[in-house]
């Protein structure tokens, strides 16, 4: 496939106009400001379009599209223990299954090629995922409130076996990480075992941090003042490529060990401001050059998979709660919503407009109103474009998405099993 005459935002989240892009396979093979001598097969004509990378969703919970709008104006105790478990404990592999693919379908329309999951029934949700053509990082998120064994876990061995038996599928769209739930849903005996055995088999790890301030200040009282990134640090958790979600209270020597062992911070903007639990401090992240990617959380907390509204709040919110309004530039949130996640995700060719990458590409139409005047283009995507605005989103080199249609998804049969399962549940309880 060859892009011609389009707009893109290169891999120095730089604009150029007029370029043509060529496709080959699942692979970036020609960016150039000429039209190739090549034969790229089909011609897309880019007038009045954007190409860029696709978007990386570093912390999701995909299933619970089902849950959309189920629980709201709660804290997020509340929410969680009188609203979400409940409705948990009825899910099913055929809900999880259409609640994923529901979750795929929204991504893929707003520019999500990519996403970093932590749920259960992981079968299902791969199922969904590679039919729908996606990449995702799934994890089967560990808790133990016993002194049990690491092994002896059911959570752990759905994680086992899901590892063993689906990691690198779909000719590495689908990544297996290990993950553990949080520090206040474990114990050091578990923490230290799964610290272990990611070591051992060279998983990455994905885990809560500091989401909410009761969270935080209670692993202190609980640890002899260790909070949680200093309490999963001393039990080996980071010895691994690692994705923090949230990291929304962290605090004095947090910052440093997030640095030195290279974690990956998944904020999560609009889900935090949502349940009251705070703003993530992006701006002490980066400047301390720590890896931050973008993350909706569920669509149960968020309540949307709209990437584009994301990375906006991602890059307002910090200028009102530390009250500079330099404090996340246009070019740092793009950075974060593109390769900041592909690095959490550990896909090291993924995430840039580059020669050699994946083609995880998506097009926005810039011919909006909405959209003019660009007196700098990456200003506006960031502040005036909407999600609406993709008309094309492709992983790997294929097409999933264009100009309202689904090329891999039956999206009416989608809508109406995800209905229908969450209604089933809802008879339940």
């Amino acid at each position: 496939m060859l892009f011609k005459n389009i707009t893109i935002i290169d891999e120095n989240i730089v604009q150029k106009n007029n370029m043509y892009v060529g496709i080959e396979g699942a692979e970036i093979t020609l960016i150039d400001n000429k039209m190739p001598e090549k034969d790229f097969g089909t011609v897309y004509d880019g007038k009045g379009k954007l190409l860029m990378s696709g978007f990386y969703n570093a912390h999701a919970h995909s299933a619970m599209t089902l849950m959309r709008g189920y629980a709201e104006n709660l804290a997020l105790q509340e929410w969680l223990e009188k609203k979400i478990f409940p409705f948990e404990t009825k899910l099913d592999s055929n809900a999880v299954y259409w609640g994923t693919m529901l979750a795929m379908a929204e991504s893929i329309r707003f520019g999500i090629v990519s996403s970093t999951d932590m749920y259960y029934f992981c079968d299902d949700m791969i199922q969904a995922v590679l039919e729908a053509g996606c990449k995702n990082n799934m994890g089967r998120g560990v808790t133990n409130f016993t002194d049990a064994d690491l092994k002896d876990l059911d959570s752990f061995k759905e994680m086992k076996y899901t590892f063993e038996n689906y990691n690198q599928a779909g000719s590495g769209k689908i990544k297996v990480d290990m993950s553990l739930h949080a520090e206040y849903t474990s114990n050091p005996k578990t923490v230290m075992q799964l610290a272990e055995y990611t070591k051992e088999i060279g998983a990455n790890m994905h885990v809560h941090v500091s989401e909410t301030k009761f969270e935080h200040e209670a692993c202190k009282e609980r640890n002899k003042g260790l909070t949680p990134v200093a309490y999963l640090n001393s039990l080996g958790l980071f010895e691994t490529n690692a994705t923090a979600a949230h990291c929304v209270w962290i605090e004095g020597e947090d910052f440093q060990i997030l640095k030195e062992k290279g974690i990956t911070v998944a904020s999560n903007p609009i889900s935090n401001l949502k349940l009251a639990s705070g703003v993530c401090n992006v701006p002490k992240l980066l400047k301390n050059n720590i890896n931050v990617a973008i993350g909706t959380d569920s669509v149960a907390s968020n309540n949307s998979l709209n990437f584009i509204e994301e990375i906006k709040v991602f890059a307002i919110s910090s200028k009102e709660k530390y009250g500079d309004p330099t404090a996340v530039t246009p070019v740092e949130a793009i950075r974060a919503a593109t390769v900041g996640g592909a690095i959490g995700q550990g896909r090291t060719d993924c995430g840039k407009l580059k020669v050699g990458n994946k083609a995880d590409l998506i097009v926005l139409d810039i011919n909006q109103p909405q959209m003019k005047p660009a007196h700098n283009l990456i200003n506006n995507l960031v502040y005036s474009a909407s999600g609406s605005d993709v008309v094309l989103t492709m992983a790997d080199g294929k097409v999933l998405y264009e100009n309202g249609e689904y090329k891999t998804i039956d999206i009416e049969k989608t809508m109406y099993e995800a209905e229908k399962a969450a209604e089933g549940i809802l008879k339940q309880l």
